[in-house]
């Protein structure tokens, strides 16, 4: 039976630009520009799915060149509440071997210059509360599947580097000290306009590679990068359709929340 409930969002990371086969893209255009890809309507199992490759299919947007307020604005407006949001990260403990998934619950942002805010006009004043920046339901689904494609860690801390390059062995020593668990480019300022938009986002960080400030690792390359997620990706598969058909049916979640008692100055789509 086809469910009809909200359709979910994905956001595919680096090396994850397809994912549904027999499916219908959908130009969106929104007031913050065009999304990196025109979203990808489809199905995977028993749920309606929309899907949106953040660098773009062709992976022609780096991580700081993402417009990830057209993003998640193209996803909403497709009807989308639930947002799984999979990234390639490198590991910032030992005991994290590639092709492990890290659902995190925290986040620290180190990124500079990106457009962070749907509400940057003055006069727009609008606040979300971010202390705890991941859905708990999307969280508790990811992490108690009974059979994953992959090996799963239950909590973690995503620092965000603005990239495009990788972090100096210092500065992922200090990430790491600071109580890092896995590091990415992408994570911010997504994860926080899902807040601002009422969406909840659910972090997937898949382990591609040690960070240069674990010991014994030798340094980090975009080359190494993508061959070890694509040794991940067909498990990834098979995991998102897993967690997708998973999640609930309900709508409510305190995700919902976030706009409560706020006046926005425009109206969500």
């Amino acid at each position: 039976m086809v469910s009809s409930a909200s359709p979910v969002g994905i956001l595919g990371g680096s090396g994850l630009y397809r994912l549904l086969d027999d499916a219908e893209h959908v130009p969106v255009h929104t007031p913050f520009g065009e999304p990196s890809d025109p979203p990808v309507v489809g199905r995977l199992g028993n749920r309606q799915v929309v899907f949106l490759p953040r660098h773009g299919a062709d992976h022609r947007f780096a991580p700081h060149r993402v417009n990830y307020r057209a993003n998640l604005w193209a996803l909403r407006s497709l009807g989308v509440r639930r947002v799984l949001a999979p990234s390639a990260v490198g590991a910032l403990r030992a005991d994290l071997p590639p092709g492990t998934l890290v659902v995190p619950d925290q986040v620290v942002d180190t990124t500079w210059g990106r457009a962070s805010t749907y509400y940057d006009e003055v006069g727009a004043v609008v606040h979300v509360g971010f202390a705890d920046p991941y859905c708990p339901q999307g969280r508790h689904v990811a992490v108690s599947l009974p059979h994953p494609a992959m090996p799963v860690v239950d909590g973690g801390t995503l620092v965000v580097i603005q990239g495009p390059r990788f972090s100096t062995r210092a500065e992922s020593r200090r990430n790491a000290a600071a109580g890092g668990t896995v590091v990415g480019m992408t994570g911010m300022p997504e994860a926080a306009l899902a807040r601002e938009l009422a969406l909840c986002y659910t972090s997937l960080a898949v382990v591609t590679d040690a960070d240069a400030g674990v010991e014994a690792s030798g340094a980090v390359s975009h080359q190494a990068v993508l061959a070890e997620f694509a040794r991940s990706v067909d498990r990834l598969r098979i995991l998102l359709q897993h967690l997708v058909e998973a999640l609930p049916l309900e709508e409510e979640c305190i995700c919902r929340h976030a706009l409560d008692g706020l006046t926005l100055p425009f109206e969500l789509p």
